[in-house]
């Protein structure tokens, strides 16, 4: 409770009350987790469940528009998609899925980034050059570039079959794997800062093992630059598996995340049935959007030189 007081008081804390952006900014993110994790109970349908769905009840627009070729229906708030999916409960679905995506991917490329960084900035010599010029070359590809290939020979390699069934866990992963060098080159800097300074030394003077100082002593003091960085990360992240979904190569159209949603209804778009693209492309835009401006204050107010407000 201390804690949670101190907090209260914080610079911090005052900082965001006082900024309406990122109260706003969070408070949209928020909303958007809080209905994500409670989509089972929020969502009036499963759009899991064929026995939840009916054909009949195809591209029935939302309860305030209409269409030529159906009328709008009570039951459907954001009305329904071209297999007759409840709207509102597919984009639930559909955020879930994103989010989860977006979160552990960062998850892992944090834990790359960091464990190279460390290394590479405590060690230096050989060891710093290899995986500097290891993170370049990572760079110079493109995460899109890098996905579709490694997904695409999954696919083919394996059937379509079985990567509906690991479908995260490849996005997750793949994702992840392409975007470890932001962190890293961020913690190497950090770890080349603090790696010669008093509090270091003192850590060797009394026998402590290099992977103790790096851990227990450096990397607490190399963590500030990382929350901004995670805040993009999980925006790129999300907008990595909308490209994917709608190319075709990232989640299943049994298992929507919201690129898939948009991509399956992006062919209905010019035939009246603009909702069934509009409203997922709305929700992530909105959610990348709010995201990426919680970013950019984080980015602020934890550097004093840039925060004016």
């Amino acid at each position: 409770m201390s804690k949670f007081k101190t907090f209260l008081q914080s610079d911090f804390f005052y900082h965001f009350k006082s900024d309406r952006v990122a109260m706003i900014s969070f408070s949209v993110i928020f909303l958007f987790f809080m209905a994500a994790l409670f989509a089972p109970v929020l969502s009036p349908f499963n759009p899991h469940d064929p026995s939840q769905i009916d054909i009949m009840d195809s591209e029935i627009p939302p309860v305030w528009s209409s269409a030529d070729h159906a009328e709008p229906d009570e039951r459907f708030l954001l009305g329904t998609d071209a297999q007759g999916r409840d709207m509102l409960s597919a984009i639930l679905y559909g955020l879930r899925i994103s989010i989860t995506i977006g979160l552990f991917a960062v998850v892992v490329q944090m834990g790359l980034g960091i464990a190279i960084g460390l290394i590479s900035g405590y060690m230096g010599g050989r060891v710093d050059a290899f995986f500097m010029r290891l993170a370049d070359i990572q760079l110079s590809l493109s995460t899109m570039m890098i996905a579709i290939i490694v997904l695409a020979i999954f696919q083919a390699s394996f059937g379509a079959e079985l990567y509906e069934e690991m479908a995260i866990f490849m996005l997750v992963m793949v994702i992840g794997i392409a975007e470890w060098p932001q962190y890293a080159r961020t913690i190497r800097a950090s770890v080349l800062a603090e790696k010669n300074k008093e509090y270091v030394d003192a850590a060797r003077v009394i026998g402590l093992s290099s992977p103790t100082i790096m851990v227990r002593h450096i990397l607490p003091n190399t963590l500030s630059p990382l929350l901004v960085i995670s805040t993009v990360q999980v925006a790129n992240a999300i907008i990595s598996e909308a490209a994917l979904s709608f190319l075709g190569l990232g989640m299943p159209v049994t298992t929507p995340s919201l690129g898939s949603l948009i991509s399956a209804g992006f062919e209905f778009i010019f035939s009246g049935s603009w909702w069934i693209t509009t409203i997922p492309s709305l929700v992530l835009i909105t959610l990348i959007l709010t995201i990426n401006l919680l970013g950019d204050w984080l980015r602020d107010v934890l550097n004093p030189k840039l925060y004016k407000g």
